[in-house]
């Protein structure tokens, strides 16, 4: 499977996830540890949570990366 991953840091450079990216566009989000964040759906243009929960139409996947650092 080809993965293109993209790290996110704060502005201090501290690394508090990342993105992987599949072939088709869809994408995992993970924090920092690894554990799954969400999850973008390219075909159905949906960001959901880890339970499943729709979070908001289109790719916001630093939504799901911001609401983990609070």
């Amino acid at each position: 499977m080809n993965n293109n991953t993209e790290i996110i840091r704060d502005f201090s450079g501290r690394i508090l996830g990342k993105i992987e990216t599949d072939r088709v566009g869809n994408k995992v989000v993970r924090d920092f540890y690894g554990h799954i964040l969400g999850r973008y759906d390219k075909r159905n243009n949906v960001t959901r949570d880890f339970y499943g929960r729709i979070v908001a139409r289109g790719d916001n996947c630093g939504l799901l990366i911001s609401r983990a650092q609070r």
